[in-house]
């Protein structure tokens, strides 16, 4: 079993991922080259900044996937979104119109950096209800976890799956991150791992990052992480054990 994204902006030109198709192709080629047999499509989707809804995304891919059909040299390609929790994407939630990976059970949820909306635990309980889990992207990043975990175990207890961002752990986004990234990972609260990779040039990045993670916890949990858990997300049967 190989390595399984998810989280990465392959699609072009419709958020701050690839700036062309050429460049998306070479990424998911690159992964490849790394061990990964799947790659998911995570554009974003945020209110003022990244107006995508799923008619768009869906098109995007469409485009991407009838050009990847032409290559051998690339993973299987899948589809999700990244959506930026405000009021307006909890909307898209209650009314049907998320994004979610290929099972619809878990959809992938970015947090505002430095202060978590309020009634965050409360949401994700309700979308439990729903039967949609929240992948939490890049934990790591945001500020209320620097320091501690204990809003994020509350996260967990609501429902969350907690994602490392795999180059946190080379220092990719700054000291305070990379720090945050090891201790989550150490306590063992991530659930899965991906590379939230936003170019072709991340590749290189990416290879040292996971190599790192092998030094942090050893070859057979990074398979976990990269491997039998996000293909649990993907099937809609992820649990915490």
């Amino acid at each position: 079993m190989g390595f399984v994204d998810l989280h990465c902006h392959y699609l072009p030109g419709i958020d701050d991922g690839v700036d062309s198709l050429e460049d998306g192709l070479a990424l998911c080629a690159g992964l490849k080259k790394l061990g990964f047999t799947k790659v998911t499509a995570t554009p974003h989707i945020r209110t003022a900044m990244f107006e995508n809804d799923m008619a768009g995304i869906q098109q995007a891919y469409s485009d991407f996937q009838g050009a990847a059909d032409k290559r051998d040299d690339l993973p299987e390609l899948a589809l999700g979104a990244e959506h930026f929790f405000d009021d307006k994407i909890w909307e898209l939630f209650q009314t049907g119109r998320a994004v979610h990976y290929q099972n619809g059970a878990c959809a992938l949820i970015e947090l505002p950096r430095r202060r978590f909306p309020a009634n965050l635990e409360k949401a994700f309980f309700q979308l439990g209800l729903k039967g949609i889990k929240p992948v939490l992207a890049h934990p790591e990043r945001y500020h209320p976890l620097f320091r501690r975990s204990d809003d994020l175990d509350a996260l967990v207890n609501a429902g969350a799956l907690p994602l490392l961002d795999v180059m946190s752990l080379i220092g990719k986004y700054g000291r305070r991150p990379k720090k945050a990234a090891e201790r989550i990972l150490l306590d063992g609260d991530y659930y899965a791992a991906c590379t939230d990779s936003h170019r072709a040039s991340d590749v290189e990045d990416v290879a040292k990052a996971i190599e790192r993670l092998i030094e942090l916890v050893g070859e057979g949990y990074a398979k976990t992480l990269f491997s039998s858990r996000p293909e649990r997300i993907l099937a809609g049967t992820a649990e915490f054990e």
